[in-house]
């Protein structure tokens, strides 16, 4: 080929390339957009009523301290009574709610928790049973129980929720009452009968949001509490919302959940995450990584010529390079 054909070439696909990008100057038809965008809106309006009647996600009631206490009130009374001795997990916690470690998660000697500190203050004895058998209108019997708690030796203490936490174990249900062997329980027996109506009859969920407006938004302590005992793990692992049954991803039932999530979830179901008590630390410094490298991927060299190397381009435009070599063939 000469090099006058060889120019006549270039210069033949330059126009092609220059033709491709000219301005559309007809024909035209008419459209109406409003008109268009109308329609679409009611139809998608009216699918989304109909197909939210028809196969509407499940509404399950939310899990309260009422709900807790009238479905599992042996449970509620144990948990109670943990959260009172000190040995429930958010006696222990750690930040932000105490200076405790039972939850704490670290990098390797990193205790990532402490650098905030505690910024929501949460005593488990105090907040979950002393102040609202305090303040919810007890009556004179209550009021001598609290008097008889409140003035007795730590040692003594410890021996009453002792002695009541080991008869627990085969304590019954009878007449909306949790009733044990006798024993030395000290005012322990009267206190928890009054915390288990609280919790009944709903007033312990109101006085746990900390708010006196009827619509409460802060549930940080009813959480804590419910979390503490083990009807909030057994309602979660019979509607498959554990973390080991990818419930971040689930609803309840059959239905799918926030499937934008599996890339998170997917780390607690592999190891070495499944053998560390620090696996939201580690997971969160994956997933900071990752997003990190998506976010600098254009700007890594080398990874960047990645998509120029790879012929994708090239069969996504494969109508435009097929009219360049045919072009090129004829003028050949």
């Amino acid at each position: 080929m000469s090099e006058t054909q060889i120019t006549n070439n270039k210069s033949k696909n330059r126009k092609l390339q220059q033709d491709s990008y000219k301005e559309y100057n007809g024909p035209y038809i008419r459209y109406d957009l409003v008109k268009e965008v109308t329609i679409a809106l009611v139809i998608v309006i009216v699918l989304t009523f109909a197909l939210a009647i028809v196969f509407s996600s499940p509404d399950d009631s939310p899990v309260t301290i009422k709900s807790w206490s009238q479905n599992d009130p042996i449970d509620f009374v144990t948990t109670a009574i943990s959260e009172l001795d000190g040995s429930s997990l958010s006696s222990s916690y750690g930040p932000p709610y105490n200076n405790g470690t039972g939850a704490q998660q670290k990098l390797g000697s990193l205790a990532i928790e402490k650098w905030a500190g505690v910024t929501t203050q949460v005593n488990s004895a105090q907040d979950f049973v002393l102040n609202p058998l305090s303040t919810l209108n007890p009556d004179e019997n209550l009021v001598s129980a609290l008097h008889k708690w409140n003035e007795s030796p730590s040692t003594t203490q410890n021996k009453w929720m002792n002695n009541y936490s080991n008869a627990l174990g085969g304590a019954r249900y009878l007449n909306n009452t949790v009733v044990t062997n006798k024993g030395d329980y000290g005012p322990l027996p009267l206190m928890m009968s009054d915390l288990l109506a609280l919790g009944q009859n709903g007033a312990l969920d109101t006085a746990l949001t900390g708010s006196t407006n009827f619509y409460g938004t802060d549930y940080t302590k009813p959480l804590l509490f419910i979390a503490d005992g083990s009807y909030f793990s057994e309602v979660a692992q019979a509607k498959h919302l554990q973390g080991n049954q990818w419930g971040m991803m689930n609803e309840t039932g059959n239905w799918p959940g926030q499937a934008w999530l599996w890339l998170y979830t997917l780390w607690y179901q592999i190891p070495p995450y499944t053998h560390t008590g620090n696996a939201d630390a580690w997971v969160m410094v994956t997933m900071t990584g990752l997003s990190l490298f998506f976010i600098f991927f254009p700007f890594i060299p080398g990874l960047r010529k990645i998509p120029e190397k790879l012929p994708i381009h090239k069969i996504i435009w494969r109508r435009w390079y097929k009219e360049i070599n045919v072009n090129n063939s004829k003028d050949t």
